[in-house]
């Protein structure tokens, strides 16, 4: 017997189907059910429910539904599918059409059956045009200030397209999931509804997001308003307030100082209000901190009306008053913090430094939001490291725990990234930052991202030249945010639209994406003429009304506002300008909301303290913990020995350099500092030395043994990274720099790929704190050594890294001992001193037998910047020392060796920058006799240390003997690091070697 509903044969007459009534009445929940299932995979339903379902009016041609697989339903039933499984389509218009439908009941004798069955047909085409202005009614948007953009014309929006007509405008049709207070209504109302929402100043792109969820978040909450709430006038007084302050300094700037560079937001200053409103929203969330990352269009603006800085400290940056520590950037790169009043309280803002490269800055801003948010996160946890050794948190796990159990790190602090159009669609780093954005070691909750669209790049249109997409934000879509263009010239539409990105950031820990569509009033920067590239456009906004005069005309022609009162705004504007008054609304003046304390590590140098030895029974019992993971765990058999043989090392055996690694982490977590690993392979190791987190080759689990050291040991954290250098690097810069208490790494696959993220290490890494006064303590592990797999993995490019080197800004080290990596890793956290660390860390010495070390070197000792002779060589008989650095110093060892050589000395540079002038004198000064000298490397001689570090060593030379000249021995000059032939690399390693210890005396 048939079920319930379900029509008694197979097959059949399609349209005797439809008239029947089994959409109709009490069979509509379990016709819903049967269409649920039947978008999931037709083949779950029975095959006349199946040839039921595949008869519904098709889309047609080019219909709303877009994409593929749009495309590929253009023009046919509901049922084409791929193989088993049915096209992934927005279904939630046409399930809610047929729902209706099961909810009408004929009316028996009112109206024929071919009426009743045009109105049901007619129906389905009302939803799927209000499916089709949720797809593309952004396209038909009023986004433009300006109305030069070109909009195409959008099918897709015509009632003529979905065979409907202004006929129909009184029938009365059922809303399906429509937002607008009822559940029928008639069609004009309806297309009034969805103009309204749609196409007014705020144009959605929501419906790419697959999570139904999400997308009827958006839809209700855009529909149920028309995307135009109603502010009170406290709210809209308000906001024609911040876009006077904002004018008016624009203003101001442009007469003091005409000609100067400023970037100025003129054609943007709505970027103002809706800063003040995200930051006034997200600390009604909870938010305690919240960090924003912007280039330079609006900084100066953002700085005195968002962050409240003194008008007098900018006017005297202009005039060349300001004071400033090592060499300063400009005005529009610096950076700010202070503290505002937002309805959950204080909140601390601060604005990252930026240099000119444009995005780089919101993989920064993003690392430093996932520090601070970290620090929440331990302490509310009563994590060891919130208030162990080394802390400069200034947070406590009492403290935190006033937040209570349910304490929301992500909402706690929030990221704010300003972007400017053609940098948004153009640089990589972009692409990056979204990839990144919900991994395990990099997600923040969400980035509210806010696209300063002058609809041009310098002097590059938009459309034609500078992107390949329809809009600059396409590249969000990638990670389904929400983007939401709007008008910059309708200020209101600009309020809502930040309030949905930020309550979307709320709800769904993701990202939102606004598009506010502005322009450009002056050229790229006030020295510029933008007419001589783009006069049509300099016409036009030559005679356009700022938004400031279009919103106050409003609300004076409402009656919201007199034209007396509209005056006093500005007046109050230039005043406070005058006074030298804070012009960011809710500042609080006693800054105290930061969460880092820097002044632990301020004023220390080269020479402070830092006692890295760990007494050898803890360090044995440390070494026991480390190496005993779960006995019902099986392991890999190459894991299994591994450990084994670690075991054996703290017993006695020599210590390796995986072994000395994990042993440098493990104390210090046992010390209280926190450690923060990541790299593209960082877990096991490139060259699977590592191990650090161990895999259960039965089940999907892992055992992470410095995580397991003791109870309320510090954190230990490892990710393996998605394959990106300069958005992670980034990153873990912007945590280093706002995480001074513990260790943090990025380690690259090979250290020639740290090239991919060059802008990092020149802009931020290298010279952040000369230009910027901003301390940072990231290292960087980079693979190096000449071991013949060509020019892209041998060379960690140590050139560049020297040339660098100034002013004792980055530190420069080559460890080739285990002991010497325990003690460097140990001595970057445990001493103030807070600089970047550049490794060139092993490969081949990974498993050489003779890198090794005693677990008493690794219990006692220190870093040696300079090692000295380790060989049993008469003082007075050596004659030339051979100088060099890295690996090459075992092969030079064993060369000399075999050839039974007495007089030459090796000595190896462990640090290359600062350069250890001191230390090498002292070396070298063991040796009466010395005579001749050479610095031997693997690398081409216009690369490695030899341009860079030859000075040096000649100083400390001259002292020893005026007589000694330093002469090369290694590769020559070559355009690319490495041979890329193992025979021609081989030949050339011999050729260097014999060179250092054969070369005749000058």
């Amino acid at each position: 017997m048939a079920a319930a509903g379900m029509p008694a044969r197979r097959g059949g007459d399609m349209e005797s189907l439809r008239r029947s009534s089994h959409i109709h009445g009490g069979n509509a929940a379990y016709v819903e059910g049967l269409f649920e299932s039947y978008l999931a995979n037709p083949r779950q339903v029975p095959e006349e429910w199946r040839d039921y379902f595949n008869g519904l009016p098709p889309l047609p041609a080019h219909s709303a539904e877009r994409g593929d697989a749009g495309r590929a339903r253009a023009g046919r039933g509901w049922g084409e599918k791929s193989g088993d499984k049915a096209i992934d389509i927005p279904h939630s218009g046409v399930r809610q059409a047929i729902i209706r439908l099961g909810r009408m009941r004929p009316r028996a004798g009112a109206v024929a059956a071919g009426v009743v069955n045009e109105h049901e047909r007619k129906q389905v085409r009302v939803i799927q045009l209000i499916s089709a202005y949720r797809q593309r009614g952004h396209q038909k948007a009023r986004l433009d200030p300006l109305g030069l953009a070109e909009r195409q014309r959008v099918p897709d929006l015509e009632l003529s397209f979905h065979e409907l007509s202004k006929v129909d405008f009184a029938t009365r049709f059922q809303t399906g999931s429509l937002h607008i207070g009822q559940e029928e209504a008639a069609l004009g109302d309806i297309v009034d509804a969805l103009e309204r929402t749609y196409c007014g100043s705020i144009g959605a792109e929501f419906m790419h997001i697959t999570a139904s969820e999400e997308r009827h978040w958006v839809m209700r909450r855009m529909e149920s308003v028309r995307s135009a709430p109603a502010f009170s006038a406290a709210a809209r007084r308000a906001l024609l307030g911040q876009l006077t302050k904002a004018e008016g300094l624009e203003k101001a700037l442009g007469s003091r100082y005409p000609g100067a560079k400023r970037f100025g937001l003129e054609g943007a200053e709505s970027l103002i209000p809706m800063l003040s409103e995200a930051i006034q929203r997200c600390g009604g969330y909870g938010a305690k901190e919240i960090v924003i990352g912007m280039a330079h269009r609006g900084r100066l603006n953002v700085l005195i009306n968002v962050l409240g800085k003194k008008p007098s400290l900018l006017f005297d940056e202009f005039e060349g008053r300001a004071a400033f520590d090592g060499s300063g950037d400009v005005k529009y790169h610096q950076g700010f913090s202070s503290d505002v009043r937002t309805p959950g309280g204080r909140c601390h803002l601060a604005l990252a430094f930026n240099p000119s490269h444009l995005e780089i800055v919101a993989p920064v801003v993003a690392g430093s939001v996932r520090a601070r948010q970290d620090r929440y996160r331990w302490a509310h946890a009563g994590n060891g490291a919130a208030s162990g050794k080394g802390n400069g948190s200034g947070i406590d796990a009492g403290a935190a725990a006033s937040h209570g159990d349910k304490a929301d790190h992500e909402q706690m602090v929030v990221p704010i990234a300003v972007h400017g159009d053609a940098a948004f669609a153009g640089q990589g780093v972009v692409m990056e930052t979204f990839q990144m954005s919900q991994t395990r070691g990099y997600r923040t909750g969400g980035t509210l991202h806010i696209v300063v669209n002058n609809q041009i790049g310098f002097t590059t249109s938009c459309r034609e030249d500078a992107r390949s997409t329809e809009y600059c934000t396409d590249i969000a879509k990638m990670v389904q945010a929400p983007i939401f263009h709007v008008n910059a010239d309708d200020p209101e539409a600009c309020l809502f639209a930040v309030q949905l990105a930020v309550d979307y950031r709320n709800e769904f820990r993701k990202d939102a994406v606004i598009d506010l569509v502005c322009y450009r009033r002056r050229g790229h920067n006030e020295a510029d003429e933008p007419a001589i590239t783009q006069p049509l456009m300099c016409k036009a906004i030559e005679g356009h009304p700022t938004a400031r005069e279009q919103y106050a005309e409003r609300l004076i022609k409402e009656g919201a506002l007199s034209r007396a009162e509209d005056q006093g705004l500005a007046a109050d504007a230039r005043e406070a300008l005058e006074r030298d008054r804070p012009m960011a609304g809710n500042l609080l003046e006693d800054e105290d909301g930061a969460s880092v304390d820097w002044r632990p590590y301020l004023g220390h140098d080269w020479d402070a303290p830092g006692d890295t030895r760990v007494a050898l029974p803890r360090l044995r019992e440390l070494a026991r913990r480390i190496t005993q993971p779960p006995e019902s765990m099986p392991l890999h058999r190459q894991v299994k020995k591994m450990l084994r043989q670690r075991r054996q090392m703290a017993a006695g055996e020599p210590v390796d350099w995986g072994m000395a690694e994990s042993l440098a982490y493990a104390a210090l977590l046992d010390a209280g500092y926190p450690v923060r690993l990541a790299g593209q392979d960082s877990c096991r190791g490139t060259f699977a030395h590592r191990h650090a987190v161990l895999h259960s080759q039965s089940e999907d689990s892992v055992w992470i043994p410095l995580q397991r050291i003791r109870g309320g040991q510090a954190p230990f954290e490892i990710f393996d990274t998605f394959l990106s250098e300069e958005a992670v690097l980034a990153f873990e810069y912007g945590y280093a720099s706002t995480s001074p208490a513990g260790l943090v790494a990025w380690e690259a696959q090979f250290g020639d790929f740290a090239n991919g993220a060059q802008v990092v290490i020149d802009q931020f890494i290298a010279s952040g704190e000369r230009k910027w006064g901003r301390l940072c303590g990231l290292t960087l592990l980079l693979p190096h050594g000449y071991e013949g797999q060509g020019p892209e993995h041998s060379s960690a490019r140590l050139e560049r890294f020297l040339q660098l080197g100034a002013e004792h800004n980055i530190q420069v080290c080559a460890p080739t001992t285990p002991a010497q990596v325990f003690h460097m890793l140990r001595r970057q956290a445990v001493r103030p001193l807070r600089r970047p660390l550049v490794v060139l860390s092993p490969k081949s010495l990974l498993r050489h037998r003779e890198a090794s070390s005693t677990m008493a070197e690794l219990a006692e000792g220190a870093f040696q910047p300079v090692i000295g002779e380790t060989d049993d060589l008469d003082p007075g008989g050596v004659t030339r020392v051979v100088l060099c650095s890295g690996k090459v110093y075992y092969e030079l060892r064993e060369a000399r060796r075999e050839r039974g050589i007495d007089y030459i000395a090796l000595a190896r540079l462990e640090q290359l920058y600062p350069f250890p002038e001191a230390r090498l004198q002292a070396v070298l000064s063991q040796w009466p006799q010395l005579d001749d000298a050479i610095w031997c490397q693997e690398e081409p001689m216009n690369q490695g240390a030899w341009y860079s570090s030859q000075h040096h060593m000649r100083r400390v030379l001259q002292r020893c003997n005026p007589d000694i000249y330093l002469k090369y021995a290694g590769r020559p000059a070559s355009a690319a690091p490495a041979a890329g032939y193992l025979a021609l690399h081989q030949k050339q390693q011999r050729e260097l070697v014999d060179a250092a210890l054969e070369m005749d005396y000058v």
